[in-house]
């Protein structure tokens, strides 16, 4: 079971890392995963050497900004299943993270939490129930039907917005201090 769960460790840190490392060597993944899929390095030069300029003016999807606060951390009001949640982006999760409070403030039954799952958390091993988030929003962004795990009140103290929020966007991304979305 240990083993599992440092596999399962190694591999959340990996793919958590992947979005900040493609967004800074996006040339040289192009490069390196051409032969793999079938596209000569040269085309690829050229579509990942024109930047995709975003114009908040165009109306263009529904997007939200989120300044980072001074320890550089993306929080922000969401709404989960129609109830305010403050949250923070987290993209060491894989999957959003809430306490059971939250939970059923958010409408999520005692009966639906069966805490049978062990976590891997920043605090160590925790157990959890899975759930399903039936609309999880903030500002014009929304996504419905997200899993989640739910822990004790003591193993978390803050609602956590993981990876499968994020990457069911259209795309994300950090500059200058702010997190982009946009659907």
């Amino acid at each position: 079971m240990l083993r599992k769960v440092i596999i399962f460790s190694v591999c959340a840190g990996t793919s958590a890392s992947f979005p900040s490392l493609y967004q800074s060597h996006q040339e040289t993944i192009h490069r390196l995963a051409a032969p793999f899929i079938g596209v000569s390095a040269p085309e690829m030069r050229i579509s990942a050497a024109q930047p995709v300029a975003f114009n908040p003016q165009e109306g263009s999807g529904r997007q939200v900004r989120l300044a980072a606060d001074r320890a550089g951390h993306f929080s922000g009001e969401f709404r989960l299943n129609g109830h305010r949640v403050e949250g923070m982006i987290d993209t060491g999760a894989t999957v959003v993270a809430l306490n059971r409070s939250t939970a059923r403030r958010i409408g999520i039954s005692p009966a639906q939490m069966d805490f049978v799952q062990k976590v891997d958390t920043a605090n160590g091993l925790a157990r959890a129930a899975l759930v399903t988030i039936d609309r999880l929003q903030i500002g014009r962004v929304s996504v419905d039907d997200v899993q989640a795990v739910v822990m004790d009140d003591s193993a978390l103290s803050e609602t956590l917005i993981g990876m499968n929020f994020l990457s069911r966007l259209g795309r994300y991304q950090v500059e200058n201090g702010t997190l982009l979305m946009v659907q």
